[in-house]
């Protein structure tokens, strides 16, 4: 009698690899600029576009827990996308496997330059001392860093990084952009702290419990205060670490953000002396400096550790184009520090793209202002920015042709803020030659 072959164990439920990811990530990108002026779609935009649940949508994004396929191939189908195998894995199949070191690279093959870089990633450059600064100031009682940096300028996979190290070393931790509130949280600022209090609560876990603590006798400060204070600090074992990301978006709203941010600044300095606040941390990522009038003892943006993320050296750029596999000479790299400036994103796109062998450096350093270019996209995307805030855009052209001693001090942070500006000797100049050259032929041909 033959032997029964063994029951094949049935796989349930995905997660989207760093190369699906990153393909849904650009294609949601690509089509916000196109269909919603560039504006990151809300969670809410999302449902009505993918027709799934948020809490559907919050998994696959946060590549943590497992979703069905389905649900990735909705997602996927929503950005004109199709469902390939090396966009998902099953989490089954790793546990049973052997699985390797802790610190292993997952990935071997570069992502694309879009989003976060995985944490498993080769392809991440280290920025000393911010990662180091970091790691351990997150560590200490009350700690509150600050990270500011152009706009994809790579925030984000740094302060993924700071909370992995915190949760490595025991501390709880939650990440909350604020791109994922809906527009009517920003209707009153008693709302907005409800959905903040919501949301880290989910985070760490907890129920809801604001019924509990809300009172309108105290308003909106002292209800959210003691909700963390009498509730969801005091309930948590271990320090718990908030990363607040795209705080930018309160920027938009002066009143609410103006008290948001005193509450940051209140609880920082409770942590010096209360035991319960001193098991809050926090990491607050921005992509300017701060253009709202706020008091200097009621602010968050002057105290705690700063991390300001510069552009990438040609040190940086030629140990990056190393990992790319790229036999490159120090000059080589020099030559795409002059096109893109050491801007992460398009230093990254462009040793992906001399990588995968659509372009070679000479031909990216000839074409790379041109339309038709591997830039092309993104700075199409630069130019509908600022067609859409014609003061922006006149600015920037005051930049080009070396006029803007009176630049406002808005309008230079914005600017600041998408990358286009650096300075040189307190005067504003164009961050790279790709795009003096690109927007001065476009003016030109205006």
């Amino acid at each position: 009698m033959s032997p029964v072959p063994a029951k094949r164990r049935r796989r349930r439920g995905v997660i989207l690899t760093p190369i699906g990811l990153n393909k849904l990530l650009a294609a949601k990108a690509d089509i916000e600029m196109d269909e919603n002026h560039g504006n990151r779609y809300t969670l809410e935009d999302l449902n009505e576009r993918t027709g799934l649940a948020v809490d559907t949508l919050t998994k696959v994004f946060a590549c943590e827990s497992k979703v069905d396929k389905q649900s990735i191939k909705a997602c996927f189908r929503a950005f004109n996308l199709d469902l390939e195998s090396s966009d998902f894995f099953y989490p089954d199949d790793l546990e049973a496997a052997t699985v390797p070191g802790e610190d292993s690279l997952i990935a071997e093959e570069p992502e694309l330059p879009e989003g976060q870089v995985p944490l498993n990633s080769r392809f991440y450059i280290e920025r000393p001392p911010a990662e180091a600064d970091s790691f351990k100031t997150v560590l200490q009682p009350g700690a509150l860093i600050r990270i500011k940096g152009a706009r994809r300028a790579g925030k984000s996979s740094l302060m993924s990084r700071i909370l992995d190290h915190a949760g490595r070393q025991g501390c709880q931790t939650v990440l909350l952009s604020f791109q994922l509130a809906d527009r009517n949280i920003f209707r009153d600022f008693n709302r907005l702290l409800q959905w903040f209090c919501a949301s880290v609560g989910l985070g760490l876990k907890r129920p809801n419990r604001l019924a509990d603590y809300w009172d309108e006798l105290f308003g909106s400060q002292i209800s959210c205060k003691s909700y963390f204070e009498q509730y969801l600090l005091a309930e948590s074992a271990a320090p718990v670490v908030l990363g607040l990301d795209d705080v930018d978006r309160l920027f938009e709203y002066p009143e609410l953000a103006g008290d948001f941010f005193s509450l940051l600044r209140t609880w920082h300095e409770e942590g010096k002396n209360q035991e319960v606040w001193k098991r809050l941390r926090l990491v607050v990522v921005h992509s300017t400096d701060v253009y709202i009038p706020l008091d200097a003892n009621k602010s968050p943006f002057n105290v705690g550790l700063p991390v300001n993320l510069e552009a990438l050296t040609t040190d940086q750029i030629l140990e990056l184009a190393h990992r790319y596999d790229l036999d490159w000479s120090r000059s080589q790299a020099q030559k795409l520090t002059e096109l893109v400036g050491g801007q992460p994103y398009l230093v990254k796109k462009g040793l992906y793209h001399i990588w995968h062998q659509d372009t070679t450096l000479e031909e990216l350093v000839k074409v790379g202002p041109g339309a038709e270019g591997i830039y092309g996209s993104h700075l199409q995307w630069q130019m509908l920015h600022l067609e859409r805030q014609p003061e922006l855009s006149q600015a920037f052209e005051q930049v080009l042709r070396s006029e803007a001693n009176s630049l406002s001090l808005s309008e230079s942070l914005q600017l600041q803020r998408l990358g286009l500006i650096d300075w040189q000797d307190k005067y504003p100049v164009p961050s790279c030659r790709l795009y003096e050259e690109y927007f001065s032929q476009v003016k030109a041909e205006a």
